[in-house]
């Protein structure tokens, strides 16, 4: 019998989140193929608005024949990922990369548990799929490792150009006061280390440019203990003009992107880092820690460091802020980048891999 559905299960169902994103971006790809395609996720996990987008997990089982395709986003321990090998069907896992747990133990324990469950998920994943997709090399590395078997690596299915549309006018009102704004977007949880942007910060309002402003945009549900630790060492460096904006709408994300003179990363663990390229797509320089699937994301473009000298980051700052050849010539990078990113037609590497699995 042919095929007739593809789905997709996710741990979890909201606005705003890379996977979400991509799942919806898929979804509208397999209809237009012609096959039935939902979005499994548990109710509980479902963002209240999104549960008419979306299906139950419970009714997976009964929704799936065996000539239909069911694609697990792997990111975090989940029912999901034991419901996955149950599921009567053909099998796709697609690796968005499980962040170690330890970055967050002492600070949120039920996360550090649900981070370290992945893992141990992860592993026992080996050999339940017929197809093995990460969406990075970095990410496909550690599959391998987990002894995962012909990994292949399917680059993000990005909307990038959706940061041009309309910005929030007042974001841009309130920001354009002539401060430098230095921006980082991203949640706001250990591994993406605000911390060390503090710190750096320090050394560029106290020594290079005391007319400047930090701005993180991402969510902290969760993790108001470390939000607060963040808060806490602001105080105790004396910083002023640190604004940590919580998450929002894509209008405000765009005018951010807009406002901002620099993005600065001081990430220790991405699995990609879709705000590095949201960053450049916004010509935007970039500067970003040389940490885990980070070069591989900026590959070759922006302004990349393999130490955290906090004072010789916080000089070159400026540099980049100012317009000048530094400015331009890593612009002109950056916009290269994004060019050969754009040009991989992710909509037929996805079709080509799972033709074979396909039944006409």
């Amino acid at each position: 019998m042919a095929t007739k559905a593809i789905h997709q299960l996710v741990a979890g169902y909201s606005n705003g989140d890379a996977i979400s994103n991509e799942t919806r971006t898929l979804r509208t790809w397999f209809r237009s193929w012609g096959f039935e395609s939902e979005i499994y996720c548990e109710s509980s996990r479902i963002l209240p608005e999104l549960r008419k987008d979306s299906r139950d997990l419970s009714l997976l089982i009964a929704d799936v024949a065996a000539e239909d395709i069911v694609i697990l986003h792997l990111s975090i321990g989940s029912e999901v990922n034991d419901v996955f090998p149950h599921c009567p069907c053909k099998k796709v896992i697609r690796y968005h990369n499980v962040t170690p747990d330890n970055y967050f133990r002492a600070l949120d324990e039920h996360l550090a548990g649900l981070l370290a469950k992945g893992r141990v998920q992860m592993s026992a994943l080996s050999e339940v799929a017929d197809l093995n997709l990460a969406d990075s090399a970095y990410n496909a590395s550690e599959l391998v490792e987990a002894g995962y078997k012909d990994v292949r690596v399917l680059p993000l299915a990005l909307e990038l150009r959706r940061l041009n549309a309309k910005a929030n006018q007042e974001v841009i009102d309130k920001y354009n006061d002539g401060k430098m704004n230095i921006l980082f977007v991203g949640r706001c949880v250990p591994n993406k280390r605000l911390e060390d942007l503090l710190y750096a910060f320090y050394y560029l309002q106290k020594f290079q440019t005391p007319n400047c402003r930090l701005i993180h945009v991402g969510s902290f549900a969760g993790t108001e203990a470390y939000l607060a630790m963040l808060q806490s060492l602001k105080r105790e460096l004396g910083l002023e003009h640190v604004n940590f904006v919580g998450s929002v709408p894509e209008a405000d994300l765009c005018a951010y992107f807009q406002v901002a003179d620099v993005f600065l990363c001081m990430s220790e663990h991405e699995g990609f880092g879709i705000p590095l390229l949201e960053a450049m797509q916004a010509e935007l320089p970039v500067m970003a820690y040389a940490s885990s699937a980070v070069p591989e994301t900026m590959d070759g473009a922006g302004f990349l460091f393999k130490e955290k000298i906090f004072d010789e980051l916080a000089a070159w700052i400026p540099k980049l802020a100012e317009p000048g050849p530094l400015r331009e010539e890593v612009l002109a990078g950056q916009r290269a980048r994004i060019a050969a990113y754009e040009h991989q037609d992710v909509e037929k590497m996805i079709r080509e891999h799972l033709t074979p699995l396909i039944s006409v």
